[in-house]
């Protein structure tokens, strides 16, 4: 199969990526605009882990020949993740396509 634009794939986060992910959701917790209403949107959502597998939709084909792509990942929140530049694999930092059933 070759990606195309629209197509869902499944990605695996990187250790960074959940580290940046899980920073962002706690920097929005810890500057109190959620406690104090003060209608700022912020990340949240449930933490995220390296290794873990999410949804992720195909935004852009750079090569064909190596299968690189930019996904936006839908995290388990109200946040996404913009994954540049990525090569099809199994390794975290890949993305792959959904097994069928």
């Amino acid at each position: 199969m070759k990606p195309s634009i629209g197509r869902i794939v499944h990605y695996r986060l990187s250790e960074q990526e959940a580290e940046a992910v899980n920073r962002r959701r706690r920097d929005f917790h810890e500057s109190r605009s959620a406690a104090e209403r003060t209608g700022f949107v912020g990340h949240v959502g449930n933490w995220a882990e390296a290794g873990a597998v999410y949804p992720a939709m195909v935004v852009r084909v750079w090569d064909e020949t190596t299968v690189t792509v930019n996904l936006q990942v839908f995290l388990d929140g109200n946040d996404a993740l913009w994954a540049t530049s990525r090569a099809e694999g199994t390794d975290a930092g890949t993305w792959s396509w959904p097994e069928r059933v």
